[in-house]
């Protein structure tokens, strides 16, 4: 059965990437009741799925924002493997107006914590700019949104973590994606975090010693370059100048960044450069452009405040506009004579990195003809750089799901801690299981820590909501990254995945499972009030315990075939319930939590042996277990039956042999093996006098009589 199981698994899976994912909700007209008069919303753009935003009181028609779903941008999938679905605006300036939940399908949102959490976490973003970086702390409820330094921190929601942060990359990710597009807007993601002009840093050094150190990017071309950009062009050989005068000067370019105090006093003069200060929004960079020879930047028809036609900036591929400052400056002595120098300036949220490389192209043109003329171009490059010195260069900011993980260190290494102890004791069990009263002392506390720290807690329980993510997500083609924003459950299902090979399933089920850990406490409550513990008939058992595999299986297909019904099923598992949300939901779903856990104070355990599809698909990978490394003795079965009778799993059968498919690990029968008071044989064995031999086996322990069934 469990072969077939997981040959249906597999093809299940494969089957799902083949399904398509699910676009954008909204069309022009359903946008458009977000944004009531003077507002309008206009026809989708061509180049980047967003509508613009205009106002009947703007006369030039101009956007005053955009409007977009984020799915359409950044379908990252969340926890549950859906992409959230969000409609974001942002202004011309690249200022969020507002970010509005459409659709999200995350398990502590839907019947859990609710949706109010989530839309006052994104409530946070009105207000805040694509020029600073945005992060998420690691804990909700605190004095909201605050600045740290360069960077802005929104509070985030408890027990959502991981959800949050992948919101908060969906936001930012698809509101840059348009801002990139329509607001010239390159952003961190392209070229690293910007660097920031030292303002204390200055030098009092002149024309001749800047563009020395490069500080004023400088080039000269002369006639003959010109001539041999064009040599391949149905001009070649037409400028008479270039013959006679070959060594002649073309074109002089000079370019400088103004915003450093060592640059910007030297080519405006002091109160020139106190004047520029003033004219530039926090967060603008000017540029000082200057031409000399046959050619130049401007001429009589250029309109002041405009863009020079005849240069362009770019950074890593990404162009900016530029616009003349018009500033009416005077020029300090000791400059040479220019034909033509502009003070220009980038837009405030352009995203330049100023102490980062630039190229500036100058645009050379010749004319052909007279009466249909055909202009044909060619570029003079200049590439720039100010000097490092002047700027300060933050370090460039983890990735989100790196600083989930710096964000939750203590846990992890708590967790990690008690992981090294457990995996300690399961290699070497006899100190703890040889006295009975030591072992129920260590397992007692290690199922509080499970449920208390790794459950309640960190928000560690795995789920078979995550097999059915990953499903989703491998559908989407957005593979399985999103695991990475939480480090806790990776952590889990990393250790998950280790003891598969080594002691199979009944590691997680028997000692890692908050829920787990939370149904033997409550079979410690019913034995306190005097319910005795009852047992399922062995056919009834058996029946009941295929049902788990069948959930798996239709959890699986649904999941790649009918995901909307999937999000209802997983509900079989009560563990947002009881765990992830500790109770705190409607009361049905608390009613069935409470009603399995009365069930496994009676029938031990009974969720996990019977409903759980998890433990289904632990089982499964419990397959790949390479010892059998419960100690067994001839006389197991044949003819001594205590630890079958003691083993409240049923996972002991009649002949001695241990089912590691039903088996929890809980040790009880490896106790009583080292333990000479409770062992059978060897109290037999005493009583005659003669001292029981076990079969040989590595580490000084018997070998099992038959591994498996």
């Amino acid at each position: 059965m469990i072969r077939t199981i997981c040959r249906t698994l597999a093809a299940l899976a494969l089957a799902a990437l083949s399904l398509s994912g699910r676009a954008g909700d909204l069309d022009r007209d359903a946008v458009a009741t977000y944004f009531p008069p003077p507002l309008q919303v206009g026809e989708k753009l061509p180049d980047v799925p967003a509508w613009p935003i205009t106002s009947e009181l703007r006369p030039d028609g101009e956007p005053m924002g955009y409007v977009f779903e984020s799915i359409d941008l950044a379908p990252i999938p969340g926890f549950e493997g859906t992409p959230i679905n969000l409609l974001v605006a942002v202004d011309a300036k690249g200022t969020f107006i507002d970010v509005a939940l459409l659709r999200q399908h995350e398990p502590v949102f839907l019947g859990g914590l609710g949706e109010e959490p989530l839309k006052a976490f994104l409530q946070q973003y009105q207000g805040l700019s694509l020029s600073s970086p945005i992060t998420v702390s690691s804990r909700y409820g605190g004095t909201g949104r605050t600045r740290d330094g360069r960077r802005v921190v929104l509070d985030g929601v408890t027990k959502a973590t991981a959800s949050i942060r992948i919101i908060n990359q969906t936001v930012l990710t698809s509101a840059l994606a348009v801002a990139r597009a329509r607001l010239g807007f390159a952003g961190s993601e392209a070229i690293g975090p910007p660097a920031t002009v030292r303002p204390d840093a200055y030098e009092r050094l002149d024309f001749d010693a800047l563009v020395k150190s490069g500080a004023i990017g400088h080039l000269r071309l002369s006639n003959a370059d010109v001539e041999a950009l064009y040599a391949d062009s149905e001009v070649a050989g037409e400028d008479s100048e270039a013959r006679s005068d070959p060594d002649g000067t073309f074109l002089e370019l000079w370019v400088a960044y103004l915003n450093v105090p060592s640059i910007g006093r030297a080519l405006l003069g002091d109160a020139g450069f106190d004047k520029l200060k003033w004219r530039l929004d926090a967060g603008q960079h000017a540029f000082w452009i200057a031409t000399a020879g046959r050619d130049g930047l401007v001429d009589a028809s250029f309109v002041r405040g405009t863009s020079p036609q005849k240069l362009t900036l770019t950074q890593g591929g990404t162009p900016f506009e530029m616009r003349d400052l018009d500033l009416d400056l005077r020029q300090p002595a000791g400059l040479p004579e220019f034909n033509s120098q502009l003070n220009v300036a980038l837009p405030p949220i352009s995203g330049l990195d100023p102490g980062g490389p630039m190229r500036f192209e100058f645009a050379l043109v010749r004319k052909k003809g007279f009466i249909l003329p055909e202009f044909i171009y060619r570029n003079a490059r200049i590439d720039y750089q100010a000097p490092e010195r002047w700027f300060d260069r933050p370090p460039p900011p983890p990735p989100e799901w790196l600083q989930a993980w710096q964000a939750r260190h203590t846990e992890l290494m708590t967790i990690g801690a008690a992981l090294l102890l457990l995996f300690t004791v399961l290699a070497r069990p006899r100190w703890v299981v040889e006295d009975a009263r030591r072992l129920k002392a260590f397992r007692l506390g290690f199922l509080a820590f499970t449920l208390g720290y790794i459950g309640w807690y960190a928000q560690g329980q795995l789920s078979i909501v995550q097999v059915t993510g990953a499903i989703k997500s491998l559908n989407a083609g957005a593979g399985l990254g999103s695991f990475l924003y939480d480090p806790v459950s990776l952590l889990m299902i990393a250790a998950t995945l280790v003891t598969f090979f080594v002691w199979g399933r009944g590691t997680f089920c028997g000692w890692l499972c908050p829920f787990g850990a939370l149904q033997e406490f409550s079979a410690l409550l019913m034995r306190a009030l005097g319910v005795k513990a009852r047992r399922l008939p062995p056919w009834l058992a058996r029946t009941l315990g295929r049902g788990r595999y069948v959930l798996l299986v239709a959890l699986v297909a649904l999941a790649a075939l009918a995901p909307q019904l999937a999000e209802r099923l997983v509900e079989v598992e009560p563990f947002k319930t009881s765990i992830t949300v500790a109770f705190d939901r409607s009361w049905p779903f608390v009613a069935y939590a409470a009603a399995l856990l009365v069930l496994a104070g009676v029938y031990y355990k009974f969720f996990c042996r019977y409903l759980c599809p998890l433990g289904a698909m632990m089982a499964v990978g419990g397959k790949l277990r390479l010892l059998a490394w419960l100690p067994r003795r001839s006389e197991c079965g044949k003819p001594c039956q205590r630890c079958r009778h003691d083993c409240a799993y049923d996972a002991i059968h009649v002949s001695g042999a241990i089912d590691y498919d039903d088996c929890f690990q809980c040790l009880d029968c490896v106790g009583i093996y080292h333990d000479a008071e409770r062992c059978a044989p060897v109290m037999l064995y005493r009583r005659k006098g003669r001292q029981l031999q076990p079969a040989g086996r590595p580490g000084g322990q018997a070998a099992c009589a038959t591994p498996g069934r």
